[in-house]
């Protein structure tokens, strides 16, 4: 069992309720995870794809909504475009009111959106309640996770982040058993609904839940943050050098405040930035050649996150696989969402103990080498092959081009452009998840089922090169001067 510093177990100095407010949080990336891989398993009941299937309906509601290929595809990547709003909205809007009123209001959106999921009649409808749902998943990964640091044990905070990714396998993982048993008929519908149970489950969970202490302190509140703190550690707890160092950070590490934070004077605001740790506007940090590396680096490494065929496995395998597999694709799409999230726990450590390039390449090379196996599998009608190219490949993501795009930002800048750098690398996630989704069953269809594997396959060896020669290592480095080997700025 790992320790903590002081050589306690580590879970001996944690309240029942901080598990409580980590677990019912979490819940939001949990949604996320839901609403990516929803469409995967009913695509072809959905789209009346299936011969038995037809749109008439003896109730008011269709049994299915005919869609061809692009207009599925879009259905599909619309979520997308809701993430990208979404995250831009909530990182200024919990800075201004704070978190636990966003994570509320998140989920009042979840519930709207699957509202319209659940009795959409038409694509527009349907293509609406994901735009809606994905201004909820797109809030929810950005006010979580800074939620989960603020309340965390310092000793601790790299463990819980990783709950985050976790949780959104855990959202794959149901909504792929869901879709296993409900696509048939009108059930379908029924996958939505339960997003919406989720919604309101977490909506009455939060309503026990307490502000971010670091937020209380960074708004004027030390005395409501001491409370919340005690509240979270609990009456015995040593609580004092926390208090401590919310006078030390006064707010620098509120990352999302400059999200859309343009800066009014470029020049002033970065000799002030550099000088007095103040944010850089997230269009500011573009103009300025000193970060431009980073920023090239982390949106990199976000675009080769999606652009390796992660989603094209997350959101379409049940179709691309019932030709080969049968009514098998459905579980081996289970076994897939199973193994990512296995793999995603056990790996965890593996930033920290090999480095963070080192898993970012393992994981690079490995989603090619396996997405060759699989564009052969599928071509050749090879079942056995699939299958285990499949699970390898989803493990591979795991090793690193998961978890490790969302801390590289933190430790590739300073702390005064961490909030603009992220803002940067979440656009360039959200657009290539978007490109991907809307694009995978064209590209499919018309290169010949299984052969835009090869695609990624050379994607990734492009992505290999980039982070050889474009992504520095960070692990154990104190600073950002330190990653890049350069010397301390004086300006």
């Amino acid at each position: 069992m790992s320790s903590t510093g002081e050589g306690r177990p580590w879970i001996s100095h944690l309240t029942l309720y901080f598990i409580y407010l980590v677990l019912i949080t979490t819940v939001g990336p949990l949604q996320f995870g839901f609403h990516l891989a929803e469409l995967n398993a009913p695509q072809d009941v959905i789209t009346c794809a299936k011969d038995s299937i037809s749109a008439a309906s003896a109730s008011r509601l269709p049994q299915c909504i005919p869609m061809n290929l692009g207009q599925f595809g879009l259905v599909q990547a619309i979520l997308d475009l809701g993430g990208v709003f979404g995250a831009l909205v909530a990182g200024p809007a919990s800075s201004k009111y704070g978190r636990l009123p966003v994570m509320r209001l998140t989920n009042v959106v979840f519930l709207l959106g699957a509202l319209l999921e659940t009795l959409a009649p038409s694509i527009f409808v349907l293509a609406l309640g994901r735009f809606v749902s994905g201004i909820g998943a797109g809030a929810a990964i950005v006010v979580v996770p800074v939620y989960i640091a603020g309340i965390s044990p310092p000793q601790d905070r790299g463990l819980f982040g990783a709950f985050t990714q976790v949780m959104i396998n855990v959202g794959i993982l149901v909504t792929q058993v869901l879709g296993y048993f409900l696509s048939h008929g009108q059930y379908w519908r029924v996958i939505f609904a339960a997003a919406g149970g989720i919604a309101l489950l977490q909506l009455l969970g939060l309503l026990g839940a307490v502000e971010s202490p670091q937020w209380r302190a960074d708004n004027g509140d030390p005395a409501g943050a001491e409370r919340s703190l005690r509240r979270i550690r609990g009456p015995m707890a040593n609580i004092e050098e926390e208090i401590q160092s919310w006078a030390l950070k006064d707010g620098a590490d509120e990352e999302e405040e400059s999200l859309l934070q343009p800066s009014p004077n470029p020049s002033q605001d970065s000799i002030r930035a550099s000088l007095e740790g103040k944010h850089v506007g997230v269009f500011q940090v573009l103009r300025e050649p000193h970060y431009r590396p980073a920023i090239i680096a982390v949106a990199g490494v976000m675009v080769a996150q999606q652009f390796c065929g992660i989603n094209g496995i997350v959101m379409y395998g049940v179709a691309l696989l019932s030709e080969l597999l049968g009514a098998g694709s459905g579980l081996l799409a289970i076994a897939v969402s199973a193994a990512n999230l296995i793999m995603t726990i056990l790996c965890a450590p593996l930033a920290d103990r090999l480095g963070r390039k080192v898993c970012l390449l393992l994981s690079i090379a490995g989603m090619g080498l396996n997405a060759f196996l699989l564009a052969i599998s599928i071509i050749f009608s090879i079942p056995v092959l699939s299958m285990i190219a499949a699970i390898l490949f989803v493990a591979s993501f795991a090793v690193g081009l998961g978890p490790v795009p969302f801390i590289l930002a933190s430790e590739l800048v300073e702390k005064e452009a961490v909030g603009a750098t992220q803002s940067w690398a979440l656009v360039a996630n959200w657009m290539a998840t978007f490109i991907v989704a809307q694009f995978f069953p064209i590209l499919n269809e018309w290169m010949g089922k299984g052969r835009i594997f090869f695609l990624f396959t050379a994607l990734a060896a492009g992505f290999f090169a980039f982070v050889v020669w474009c992504v520095p290592e960070s692990k154990g480095r104190k600073d950002a001067d330190e990653v890049w080997g350069r010397q301390r700025r004086v300006d």
